[in-house]
């Protein structure tokens, strides 16, 4: 069992929808909230000269940002506890350390450096491909819930803790779950000579998401499970289906379009373009439910 949720802040108004999403999945799942902040000395040091006042600045910053960043979790849910930490080093360190024992790591996606451009800026990889559980990525709160998690399904095992992370957030919000699969035409499907029935391999392609999501239904039977198939780019696909979503679920890498894009030359589109919140999941993340699924 994990021990906390973690959420990086980095003093910006940007984080602010990182801690108020952070601090709402804390009230629905009962653990505590830690709030963490990168003091990063090095831009701002002479190493042969050490300015003991600047390090008092940066100190003193870093306990603002952290004292305003629990009262607005505070403000935002009240009853859940908040711990509140310096951690000295880069962002991208930080971030990997803070999640290795948390249930879920939380960031933003703009401010002044931080956890922002840890995120989607040129190390991502280094985050949502490195941590070992959930990162979720806050560009801003969706307004009135819409009562939907929208999942890219994969057909690989690898896939299987983005479903399980869907399925427990699903059943935490008592929301719909909208699995999306996207597809696309063969490269030769106009060629001369070669016919594909593109009727038949949707038929095919719906049969492999149903194959998927039976284990699951069987689990979680209290939930409303939508297949929604495309032929669509997958990055197309998620985007569009994030319009009507609270949380959008993605896997990290895998056999299969969906999950292969995602941490591949277009994971910044889904990130940056994403109508929601993303929730990205490494194959490998210990997400509660995925140990026991029905294979």
């Amino acid at each position: 069992m994990k021990e906390a949720i973690v959420v990086g802040v980095d003093g910006s108004p940007a984080t602010v929808a990182a801690i108020e999403w952070a601090a709402d999945d804390a009230a629905r799942t009962g653990l505590p909230l830690r709030v963490v902040f990168a003091v990063e000395r090095s831009p701002h040091e002479i190493p042969k000269f050490p300015n003991p006042h600047l390090e008092d600045a940066l100190s003193r910053g870093a306990v603002r940002v952290l004292q305003e960043a629990e009262r607005a979790a505070k403000a935002r849910q009240p009853g859940i506890t908040v711990v509140t930490e310096q951690i000295e080093g880069r962002p991208a360190d930080v971030l990997r350390r803070a999640a290795a024992q948390a249930a879920e790591l939380v960031v933003g996606t703009r401010g002044m450096g931080g956890f922002a451009g840890a995120v989607v800026g040129s190390v991502s990889s280094h985050v949502a491909g490195h941590v070992p559980g959930p990162v979720v990525v806050v560009r801003h709160l969706p307004g009135l819930p819409t009562g939907e998690i929208v999942v890219g399904v994969d057909d690989s095992p690898a896939a299987q803790p983005a479903l399980a992370y869907a399925f427990e957030q699903a059943r935490s919000r008592y929301s719909t779950l909208r699995a999306v699969r996207a597809w696309m035409e063969p490269v030769h499907a106009y060629a001369p000579g070669i016919i594909y029935d593109l009727e038949e391999i949707g038929t095919a392609q719906h049969a492999v998401v149903a194959g998927i999501l039976d284990p699951w239904r069987e689990r979680y039977p209290e939930i409303k499970v939508i297949e929604d198939v495309r032929l669509s780019h997958p990055v197309a696909a998620l985007v569009d289906a994030s319009a009507g979503a609270d949380l959008l679920v993605v896997g990290s890498h895998g056999r299969s379009a969906v999950a292969s894009a995602l941490m591949g030359s277009v994971s910044r589109a889904v990130l940056h373009h994403a109508e929601c919140p993303v929730a990205v999941v490494r194959p490998d993340a210990p997400v509660e439910g995925a140990e026991n699924h029905v294979r």
